[in-house]
């Protein structure tokens, strides 16, 4: 997929600079790209941290981006740790999640396609089923991809209790579908409060041009992918296994 046009496209309108720098965490296959193309349409470009997701791995190469004398908006994967932690002190502080049942799907059709250039191209041989392969988004691989557990431990529930505002994908999907209403008004406006942005009055456009899928290259409408073999929604014996391994998290994250 094409680069994004969003640098130019923010142009568009009038932006104010950051005086705090603010990162957009969250778990992986989350809307991570939904989630930061929107912010970037109210933060200037020279303002925002292209360099790389950041994440555990390249933290210290990257700990400029939070900096508070060089406000940035940044974005990654970062898991909980004390390093991450201090990293972050002083930064505005999102924590995008996914509903577990949805994360299952959606981590699936991404190992499916052909965007994913991992160790695990295997999977996309027709020979593994559906079960086997929401079994293992749950139960992850051995030695080459973590458990739901895991992910979900370090990347979210971790960081719940911190001075991170927590936002579920779903919530956001649901105000971008009916977005003239009061509710979503309300919704985007504290979003933005809690990144440190003063709402504008165009902020509408901005959130539409945001969100547009052709934007993300992770998308499902985006994804060369064939999941003909995954459902729509989890089956139940696969929401079984999910309460499972991962005991009172949709409850911790506000889904049940």
């Amino acid at each position: 997929m094409n680069q994004d046009n969003l640098n130019s496209r923010n142009t568009e309108f009038s932006q104010a600079p950051l005086t705090k720098p603010v990162f957009l965490n969250s778990v992986p296959k989350s809307g991570t790209h939904l989630m930061r193309n929107i912010i970037r349409m109210f933060v200037p470009v020279e303002q925002q941290y292209h360099n790389d997701f950041i994440q555990i791995p390249n933290l210290r190469q990257h700990t400029r981006a939070l900096h508070p004398d060089t406000p940035a908006l940044s974005w990654g994967h970062l898991l909980f740790s004390d390093e991450s932690s201090l990293a972050t002190s002083l930064s505005h502080h999102i924590l995008l999640v996914r509903d577990p049942y949805t994360w299952v799907l959606a981590r699936a059709r991404f190992f499916l396609s052909e965007n994913f250039d991992g160790n695990l191209a295997h999977l996309r041989v027709r020979q593994y089923s559906a079960g086997d392969l929401m079994n293992m988004m749950i139960f992850g691989i051995h030695g080459k991809a973590p458990t739901m557990h895991d992910i979900y431990t370090h990347n979210a529930a971790a960081w719940l209790g911190t001075h991170v505002k927590l936002y579920r994908y779903e919530d956001i999907v649901s105000h971008l579908k009916d977005l003239n209403s009061q509710e979503s008004e309300v919704y985007f406006a504290r979003l933005l409060q809690d990144c440190g942005i003063a709402v504008p009055d165009d902020w509408r456009e901005r959130v539409i041009i945001g969100s547009d899928k052709a934007q993300s290259s992770t998308s499902r409408d985006n994804l060369d992918v064939d999941d003909s073999r995954l459902p729509d929604v989890l089956p139940d014996a696969q929401k079984k296994l999910v309460d499972y391994a991962v005991p009172g998290l949709r409850a911790l994250l506000g889904y049940a």
